[in-house]
Protein backbone atom coordinates (compact mmCIF):
# COMPACT_ATOMS: atom_id res chain seq x y z
CA UNK A 1 0.00 0.00 0.00
CA UNK A 2 0.95 3.42 -1.43
CA UNK A 3 1.45 6.75 1.19
CA UNK A 4 -1.07 7.93 -1.36
CA UNK A 5 -3.58 4.82 -0.43
CA UNK A 6 -2.99 4.82 3.61
CA UNK A 7 -3.65 9.15 3.36
CA UNK A 8 -6.78 8.89 1.34
CA UNK A 9 -8.12 5.75 3.47
CA UNK A 10 -7.55 7.69 6.40
CA UNK A 11 -8.99 10.52 5.60
CA UNK A 12 -12.02 8.15 4.71
CA UNK A 13 -12.49 6.54 7.76
CA UNK A 14 -11.76 9.32 10.15
CA UNK A 15 -15.28 11.07 8.72
CA UNK A 16 -17.06 7.50 8.47
CA UNK A 17 -16.44 6.19 11.76
CA UNK A 18 -17.36 9.60 13.17
CA UNK A 19 -20.55 9.44 11.23
CA UNK A 20 -21.79 6.12 11.30
CA UNK A 21 -21.02 6.30 15.28
CA UNK A 22 -22.79 9.81 15.32
CA UNK A 23 -25.93 9.30 13.38
CA UNK A 24 -27.28 6.31 15.40
CA UNK A 25 -27.78 9.04 18.18
CA UNK A 26 -30.24 10.91 16.06
CA UNK A 27 -31.60 7.63 15.47
CA UNK A 28 -31.84 7.18 19.11
CA UNK A 29 -33.08 11.08 20.23
CA UNK A 30 -36.07 10.59 16.99
CA UNK A 31 -36.76 6.79 18.88
CA UNK A 32 -36.99 8.65 22.54
CA UNK A 33 -38.91 11.52 21.48
CA UNK A 34 -41.41 9.37 19.77
CA UNK A 35 -42.03 6.54 22.47
CA UNK A 36 -41.63 7.84 25.76
CA UNK A 37 -44.82 8.02 26.64
CA UNK A 38 -45.35 4.29 25.92
CA UNK A 39 -41.89 2.85 28.10
CA UNK A 40 -43.40 5.30 30.58
CA UNK A 41 -46.24 3.40 30.78
CA UNK A 42 -45.23 0.13 30.72
CA UNK A 43 -42.91 1.49 33.62
CA UNK A 44 -39.26 1.20 31.70
CA UNK A 45 -36.60 1.82 34.05
CA UNK A 46 -34.20 4.50 32.56
CA UNK A 47 -31.12 1.72 32.94
CA UNK A 48 -33.18 -0.86 31.27
CA UNK A 49 -33.50 1.67 28.44
CA UNK A 50 -30.61 2.65 28.21
CA UNK A 51 -29.27 -0.55 27.80
CA UNK A 52 -32.13 -1.36 25.14
CA UNK A 53 -30.75 1.07 23.15
CA UNK A 54 -27.59 -0.10 23.00
CA UNK A 55 -28.55 -3.74 21.74
CA UNK A 56 -30.72 -1.77 19.02
CA UNK A 57 -27.39 0.12 18.06
CA UNK A 58 -26.20 -2.22 15.26
CA UNK A 59 -29.38 -1.81 13.41
CA UNK A 60 -28.99 2.10 13.58
CA UNK A 61 -25.48 1.46 12.41
CA UNK A 62 -26.55 -0.76 9.29
CA UNK A 63 -29.36 2.59 8.44
CA UNK A 64 -26.47 4.76 8.94
CA UNK A 65 -23.14 3.18 6.98
CA UNK A 66 -25.16 4.48 3.23
CA UNK A 67 -25.25 7.71 4.58
CA UNK A 68 -21.78 7.95 5.98
CA UNK A 69 -20.20 5.81 3.03
CA UNK A 70 -21.34 8.75 1.00
CA UNK A 71 -20.68 11.42 3.30
CA UNK A 72 -17.27 10.05 3.73
CA UNK A 73 -16.82 9.98 0.26
CA UNK A 74 -17.58 13.39 -0.53
CA UNK A 75 -15.80 14.83 2.01
CA UNK A 76 -12.69 12.97 1.04
CA UNK A 77 -12.60 13.46 -2.59
CA UNK A 78 -13.89 16.79 -2.56
CA UNK A 79 -11.69 18.53 -0.43
CA UNK A 80 -8.49 16.73 -2.47
CA UNK A 81 -10.13 18.28 -5.70
CA UNK A 82 -10.65 21.49 -4.16
CA UNK A 83 -6.96 21.60 -2.40
CA UNK A 84 -5.96 20.52 -5.98
CA UNK A 85 -4.41 17.39 -4.68
CA UNK A 86 -6.54 15.16 -7.22
CA UNK A 87 -4.82 17.58 -9.77
CA UNK A 88 -1.62 16.96 -8.16
CA UNK A 89 -1.89 13.69 -8.43
CA UNK A 90 -2.45 13.34 -11.66
CA UNK A 91 0.37 15.57 -12.53
CA UNK A 92 2.31 12.65 -10.87
CA UNK A 93 0.77 10.25 -13.23
CA UNK A 94 -1.07 8.05 -10.81
CA UNK A 95 -4.66 8.31 -12.42
CA UNK A 96 -8.55 9.11 -10.98
CA UNK A 97 -9.36 5.14 -10.89
CA UNK A 98 -6.06 4.41 -9.52
CA UNK A 99 -6.68 7.12 -6.67
CA UNK A 100 -10.22 6.15 -5.75
CA UNK A 101 -9.22 2.22 -6.15
CA UNK A 102 -8.62 1.97 -2.23
CA UNK A 103 -12.14 3.40 -1.31
CA UNK A 104 -13.83 0.98 -3.83
CA UNK A 105 -11.91 -1.75 -1.58
CA UNK A 106 -12.19 -0.36 1.35
CA UNK A 107 -16.41 -0.28 0.60
CA UNK A 108 -16.79 -3.94 -0.32
CA UNK A 109 -15.35 -4.89 3.02
CA UNK A 110 -17.57 -2.25 4.47
CA UNK A 111 -20.82 -3.71 2.24
CA UNK A 112 -20.15 -7.11 4.04
CA UNK A 113 -20.02 -5.04 7.31
CA UNK A 114 -23.48 -3.61 6.61
CA UNK A 115 -24.70 -7.69 5.70
CA UNK A 116 -23.02 -8.57 8.99
CA UNK A 117 -25.10 -5.41 11.33
CA UNK A 118 -27.82 -6.88 9.48
CA UNK A 119 -27.48 -10.73 10.87
CA UNK A 120 -26.92 -9.19 13.94
CA UNK A 121 -29.46 -6.82 14.56
CA UNK A 122 -32.31 -9.38 14.86
CA UNK A 123 -30.63 -10.97 17.61
CA UNK A 124 -30.34 -7.61 19.54
CA UNK A 125 -33.42 -6.25 18.65
CA UNK A 126 -35.39 -9.42 20.48
CA UNK A 127 -33.00 -8.69 23.68
CA UNK A 128 -34.16 -5.06 23.22
CA UNK A 129 -37.60 -5.78 22.78
CA UNK A 130 -37.69 -7.88 25.81
CA UNK A 131 -36.16 -4.97 28.36
CA UNK A 132 -38.99 -2.46 26.96
CA UNK A 133 -42.03 -5.10 27.92
CA UNK A 134 -42.16 -5.55 23.97
CA UNK A 135 -42.85 -9.60 23.54
CA UNK A 136 -43.24 -10.93 20.53
CA UNK A 137 -47.07 -10.93 19.83
CA UNK A 138 -48.49 -13.25 16.79
CA UNK A 139 -51.93 -12.93 15.23
CA UNK A 140 -52.21 -16.02 14.96
CA UNK A 141 -51.92 -19.22 17.71
CA UNK A 142 -54.01 -21.63 15.23
CA UNK A 143 -55.10 -23.23 12.64
CA UNK A 144 -57.96 -25.11 11.01
CA UNK A 145 -58.70 -27.39 8.21
CA UNK A 146 -55.61 -26.54 6.36
CA UNK A 147 -53.69 -28.45 3.47
CA UNK A 148 -49.37 -27.82 3.28
CA UNK A 149 -46.92 -28.99 1.38
CA UNK A 150 -44.00 -29.96 3.11
CA UNK A 151 -40.79 -30.11 2.29
CA UNK A 152 -39.82 -33.92 2.03
CA UNK A 153 -42.68 -35.52 3.46
CA UNK A 154 -45.35 -34.64 0.58
CA UNK A 155 -48.74 -33.13 1.47
CA UNK A 156 -49.75 -32.59 5.28
CA UNK A 157 -53.55 -32.04 6.12
CA UNK A 158 -54.75 -31.33 9.46
CA UNK A 159 -58.14 -30.39 11.00
CA UNK A 160 -56.60 -28.06 13.84
CA UNK A 161 -53.10 -27.10 14.70
CA UNK A 162 -52.56 -24.96 18.00
CA UNK A 163 -49.44 -23.15 18.37
CA UNK A 164 -49.75 -23.13 22.27
CA UNK A 165 -49.70 -26.75 22.61
CA UNK A 166 -47.52 -27.23 19.78
CA UNK A 167 -50.19 -29.99 18.41
CA UNK A 168 -52.17 -30.87 15.47
CA UNK A 169 -55.20 -33.51 15.54
CA UNK A 170 -56.81 -35.47 12.74
CA UNK A 171 -53.33 -35.63 10.40
CA UNK A 172 -53.01 -37.30 7.24
CA UNK A 173 -49.33 -37.49 5.50
CA UNK A 174 -49.35 -38.25 2.10
CA UNK A 175 -46.29 -38.96 0.21
CA UNK A 176 -46.11 -40.39 -3.25
CA UNK A 177 -43.31 -43.26 -4.72
CA UNK A 178 -40.10 -42.20 -5.82
CA UNK A 179 -36.75 -42.63 -6.12
CA UNK A 180 -35.76 -42.59 -2.76
CA UNK A 181 -39.14 -44.89 -1.21
CA UNK A 182 -42.30 -46.13 -1.61
CA UNK A 183 -45.36 -44.27 -1.81
CA UNK A 184 -46.74 -43.68 2.11
CA UNK A 185 -50.27 -42.85 3.80
CA UNK A 186 -49.60 -41.84 7.36
CA UNK A 187 -52.74 -40.86 9.45
CA UNK A 188 -52.90 -40.00 13.16
CA UNK A 189 -55.33 -38.56 15.63
CA UNK A 190 -52.64 -36.63 16.95
CA UNK A 191 -49.48 -34.94 16.43
CA UNK A 192 -47.09 -33.18 19.11
CA UNK A 193 -44.01 -31.36 18.45
CA UNK A 194 -40.82 -31.12 20.46
CA UNK A 195 -37.51 -29.33 19.88
CA UNK A 196 -35.27 -31.97 20.68
CA UNK A 197 -37.51 -35.05 18.63
CA UNK A 198 -39.61 -33.19 15.90
CA UNK A 199 -42.97 -34.30 15.31
CA UNK A 200 -44.38 -37.31 16.60
CA UNK A 201 -47.64 -39.00 15.46
CA UNK A 202 -49.93 -40.88 17.69
CA UNK A 203 -52.26 -42.94 17.95
CA UNK A 204 -53.03 -44.08 13.65
CA UNK A 205 -51.59 -46.47 10.84
CA UNK A 206 -48.99 -46.18 7.73
CA UNK A 207 -50.29 -47.56 4.84
CA UNK A 208 -47.51 -48.09 2.29
CA UNK A 209 -47.64 -48.22 -1.13
CA UNK A 210 -45.12 -50.76 -3.39
CA UNK A 211 -44.53 -50.20 -7.01
CA UNK A 212 -45.85 -53.47 -7.67
CA UNK A 213 -49.12 -52.04 -6.76
CA UNK A 214 -49.63 -54.05 -2.87
CA UNK A 215 -50.27 -52.39 0.08
CA UNK A 216 -49.20 -52.64 3.86
CA UNK A 217 -51.20 -51.23 6.43
CA UNK A 218 -49.57 -50.84 9.74
CA UNK A 219 -51.02 -49.77 13.16
CA UNK A 220 -49.08 -47.49 15.60
CA UNK A 221 -49.13 -45.62 19.06
CA UNK A 222 -46.26 -43.19 18.23
CA UNK A 223 -44.34 -42.80 15.01
CA UNK A 224 -41.95 -39.86 14.56
CA UNK A 225 -41.62 -38.84 11.33
CA UNK A 226 -38.16 -37.10 10.63
CA UNK A 227 -38.55 -35.43 7.55
CA UNK A 228 -41.34 -33.18 8.68
CA UNK A 229 -39.08 -30.79 9.93
CA UNK A 230 -40.90 -27.68 9.80
CA UNK A 231 -41.51 -26.04 13.05
CA UNK A 232 -45.57 -25.18 14.39
CA UNK A 233 -44.68 -21.47 13.69
CA UNK A 234 -44.12 -22.95 10.18
CA UNK A 235 -47.23 -24.12 9.82
CA UNK A 236 -48.90 -21.12 10.93
CA UNK A 237 -46.86 -19.61 7.90
CA UNK A 238 -46.87 -16.39 9.94
CA UNK A 239 -43.91 -14.65 10.11
CA UNK A 240 -42.47 -12.29 12.00
CA UNK A 241 -41.30 -8.62 11.52
CA UNK A 242 -38.71 -9.76 8.83
CA UNK A 243 -36.22 -7.09 10.98
CA UNK A 244 -36.32 -9.80 13.39
CA UNK A 245 -35.62 -12.78 11.11
CA UNK A 246 -31.78 -13.42 9.64
CA UNK A 247 -31.45 -13.72 5.79
CA UNK A 248 -31.89 -17.63 6.34
CA UNK A 249 -35.09 -17.41 8.67
CA UNK A 250 -36.66 -15.39 6.39
CA UNK A 251 -35.89 -17.75 3.18
CA UNK A 252 -37.67 -20.80 5.34
CA UNK A 253 -40.75 -18.59 6.10
CA UNK A 254 -41.15 -17.72 2.20
CA UNK A 255 -40.41 -21.45 1.45
CA UNK A 256 -43.40 -22.27 4.25
CA UNK A 257 -45.92 -19.25 2.99
CA UNK A 258 -45.87 -20.40 -0.83
CA UNK A 259 -45.93 -23.86 -0.01
CA UNK A 260 -48.87 -23.67 2.10
CA UNK A 261 -50.35 -21.12 -1.22
CA UNK A 262 -49.90 -17.74 0.94
CA UNK A 263 -48.75 -14.67 -0.66
CA UNK A 264 -45.07 -14.78 -0.21
CA UNK A 265 -43.77 -11.61 -2.22
CA UNK A 266 -43.42 -8.94 0.17
CA UNK A 267 -41.15 -11.03 2.15
CA UNK A 268 -39.22 -11.80 -1.37
CA UNK A 269 -38.68 -8.65 -1.77
CA UNK A 270 -37.31 -7.92 1.88
CA UNK A 271 -35.11 -11.56 1.37
CA UNK A 272 -33.66 -9.83 -1.98
CA UNK A 273 -32.91 -6.61 0.10
CA UNK A 274 -31.24 -7.96 2.75
CA UNK A 275 -28.09 -8.09 -0.21
CA UNK A 276 -29.66 -5.60 -1.71
CA UNK A 277 -28.99 -2.70 0.68
CA UNK A 278 -25.55 -3.68 1.80
CA UNK A 279 -24.55 -3.74 -1.68
CA UNK A 280 -25.67 -0.13 -1.64
CA UNK A 281 -23.01 0.88 0.40
CA UNK A 282 -20.22 0.16 -2.34
CA UNK A 283 -22.37 1.25 -5.10
CA UNK A 284 -23.09 4.59 -3.67
CA UNK A 285 -19.47 5.18 -3.36
CA UNK A 286 -19.20 4.12 -6.90
CA UNK A 287 -21.20 7.14 -7.68
CA UNK A 288 -20.18 9.85 -5.23
CA UNK A 289 -16.42 9.45 -6.00
CA UNK A 290 -16.85 11.11 -9.37
CA UNK A 291 -19.41 13.15 -8.34
CA UNK A 292 -17.68 14.45 -5.98
CA UNK A 293 -14.60 15.78 -8.37
CA UNK A 294 -17.14 16.74 -10.94
CA UNK A 295 -18.39 19.15 -8.25
CA UNK A 296 -16.01 22.01 -7.35
CA UNK A 297 -18.34 24.73 -5.83
CA UNK A 298 -19.14 25.11 -2.36
CA UNK A 299 -17.88 23.86 0.70
CA UNK A 300 -18.85 21.97 3.74
CA UNK A 301 -22.50 22.35 3.89
CA UNK A 302 -22.64 21.91 -0.21
CA UNK A 303 -21.15 18.71 0.00
CA UNK A 304 -23.67 17.05 2.94
CA UNK A 305 -26.67 18.65 1.25
CA UNK A 306 -25.55 16.57 -1.96
CA UNK A 307 -24.53 13.63 0.13
CA UNK A 308 -27.75 13.74 1.79
CA UNK A 309 -29.92 14.51 -1.47
CA UNK A 310 -28.35 11.43 -2.93
CA UNK A 311 -29.10 9.09 0.07
CA UNK A 312 -32.60 10.19 0.37
CA UNK A 313 -33.32 9.69 -3.03
CA UNK A 314 -31.52 5.99 -3.05
CA UNK A 315 -33.51 4.79 0.24
CA UNK A 316 -36.99 6.30 -1.74
CA UNK A 317 -36.51 4.06 -4.49
CA UNK A 318 -35.62 1.18 -2.20
CA UNK A 319 -39.01 2.22 -0.59
CA UNK A 320 -40.81 2.45 -3.40
CA UNK A 321 -39.62 -0.76 -4.92
CA UNK A 322 -40.74 -2.66 -2.00
CA UNK A 323 -44.10 -1.23 -2.39
CA UNK A 324 -44.04 -2.18 -6.48
CA UNK A 325 -42.56 -5.44 -5.47
CA UNK A 326 -44.65 -6.48 -2.82
CA UNK A 327 -47.62 -5.57 -4.75
CA UNK A 328 -46.71 -7.92 -7.60
CA UNK A 329 -47.04 -5.82 -9.96
CA UNK A 330 -42.78 -5.93 -10.14
CA UNK A 331 -40.82 -8.96 -9.84
CA UNK A 332 -39.45 -9.08 -6.13
CA UNK A 333 -36.02 -9.94 -7.27
CA UNK A 334 -36.13 -6.89 -9.53
CA UNK A 335 -37.51 -4.28 -7.52
CA UNK A 336 -35.22 -5.05 -4.96
CA UNK A 337 -32.69 -4.45 -6.77
CA UNK A 338 -33.68 -2.04 -9.32
CA UNK A 339 -32.19 1.12 -7.06
CA UNK A 340 -28.86 -0.35 -7.23
CA UNK A 341 -29.04 -0.90 -10.94
CA UNK A 342 -29.61 2.73 -11.85
CA UNK A 343 -27.24 3.93 -9.78
CA UNK A 344 -24.60 1.76 -10.54
CA UNK A 345 -25.10 2.69 -14.53
CA UNK A 346 -25.66 6.32 -13.20
CA UNK A 347 -22.07 5.84 -11.70
CA UNK A 348 -20.77 4.11 -14.66
CA UNK A 349 -21.86 7.23 -16.81
CA UNK A 350 -20.12 9.82 -14.36
CA UNK A 351 -16.94 7.73 -14.07
CA UNK A 352 -16.90 7.40 -17.68
CA UNK A 353 -16.50 11.29 -18.18
CA UNK A 354 -14.20 12.03 -15.31
CA UNK A 355 -11.16 12.97 -16.44
CA UNK A 356 -8.45 10.86 -15.33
Amino acid sequence: MKILDRYILRQYLRTFTMLVLGIPLLFVIGDVTDNLDKYMDRHVTGPHLALSYVYQFPLFMQYAFPIAALVATVFTIGSMTRFQEVSAAKAGGVSFFRLVRPLFMLTILLSGGAFGLGELAPITLQKAAALRGEGQQSNATSRNNFVYQTEAEGVLTARRLDLADHQMWDVVLERNASSTGPGMHRMARTAQWSRRAGWMLHNGFVRTLAPDGSERTTPFDSLRVAGLSETPEELLAEPKDPLQMRYREVERFVEAIERSGGDAKPLRVELAQKIALPCAVFIIVLFGAPLATSSQRGGTAFGIGISLGVTILYMLMFRVGKAFGSSGAVDPVIAAWAPNAIFAVAAVVLLARTRT
